[in-house]
């Protein structure tokens, strides 16, 4: 567990629990605990049961609000994009007067940027981290949205130059993936929608426009996922015509291939049978002038077929 306390802008560690229960002067106290910490962090600050019971629970949690008496409960979805895999991080916070309590399973990297941001906006309520952290989660949508759009476009690409079978398995994946991150993004945009419009005593009233700036970019991200979904169907159906085609190519020349022979097997044929009366096998160039013959009709016709670009 790390207890900070934050005055404008200036960061103190804090050794002892106790003291986070007296409000700063012009300031407050950032507690960054894990679930283990809640058993010694719900007695002290009254933490809402059923909140704590989500911050253990092992199963996700959809981004939320729960409105209690004197701290209100958030849980939003960080995510990462790594080797083709979308990650959502869940973190968990309680937001009371003087305190805010950012509870995770994992390390989560907005934390990092939130130090020198709290340095530079010097901040001094717990509202004001709260709206940078929300504002990181939704900043980081944007780089993995980018790595996504790169990621379906270099797969349009291989689809075109070169099909082959692992594409779909990458399709499906990506799919699946962009489903799943989506399904999250919606309750995310309704959380941070709250935070702007409700009138909630814990959050100043300047600062709801600042979520509101915040609800536009939620918004954007999600239209964004939208269109993935969409563009991942004509990923699929591009695959899809794309095996057609190189069927239909296959298939084409092997049609060609056929023709060709056709007449070869007649010839062939023809002077192949065991008849004693055929005049043509007892003359002398008999043999090289059926062979020419053969090979005129052979170029001829790939000649023909070269044109028609069947081959």
């Amino acid at each position: 567990m790390k207890i900070l306390k934050i005055q404008n802008g200036l960061i103190t560690p804090i050794d002892e629990l106790e003291q986070t229960l007296t409000p700063p002067d012009n300031g407050f106290y950032w507690i960054d605990a894990t679930p283990f910490d809640l058993s010694v962090l719900q007695p002290l600050y009254g933490l809402h049961p059923l909140a704590v019971e989500d911050c253990i629970d092992e199963e996700e949690q959809r981004p939320k609000l729960q409105i209690y008496d004197d701290h209100y409960f958030l849980v939003i979805n960080g995510i990462t994009f790594q080797n083709h895999d979308i990650f959502l991080r869940e973190i968990n916070l309680f937001l009371g007067s003087h305190a805010i309590i950012t509870v995770t399973k994992q390390e989560a990297p907005e934390f990092a940027q939130l130090f020198s941001l709290i340095r530079e906006k010097e901040l001094n309520r717990p509202a004001e981290l709260l709206y940078q952290l929300i504002d990181q989660v939704v900043d980081r949508y944007f780089d993995v949205i980018e790595n996504i759009e790169d990621m379906i476009e270099k797969l349009e690409e291989e689809i075109l130059v070169n099909t082959r079978k692992s594409q779909l398995e990458q399709i499906i994946g990506l799919r699946s993936e962009i489903l799943y991150a989506r399904k999250m993004l919606l309750p995310q945009r309704d959380l941070i929608d709250a935070l702007h419009k409700n009138d909630l005593p814990l959050i100043d009233p300047y600062l709801r426009k600042y979520f509101g700036d915040i609800v536009e970019d939620a918004a954007k991200v999600a239209e964004s996922f939208d269109t993935f979904r969409e563009l991942i169907g004509n990923l699929r159906e591009a695959y899809q015509a794309a095996l057609a085609g190189r069927a239909n190519d296959i298939m084409r020349v092997f049609t060609a291939l056929t023709t060709i022979f056709m007449p070869l097997t007649i010839v062939t044929g023809i002077y192949g049978m065991n008849f004693q009366n055929m005049p043509e096998l007892n003359a002398h160039y008999g043999y090289y002038i059926v062979l020419g013959f053969m090979a005129s009709i052979g170029i001829t016709m790939y000649l023909i077929f070269k044109k028609k670009e069947w081959l």
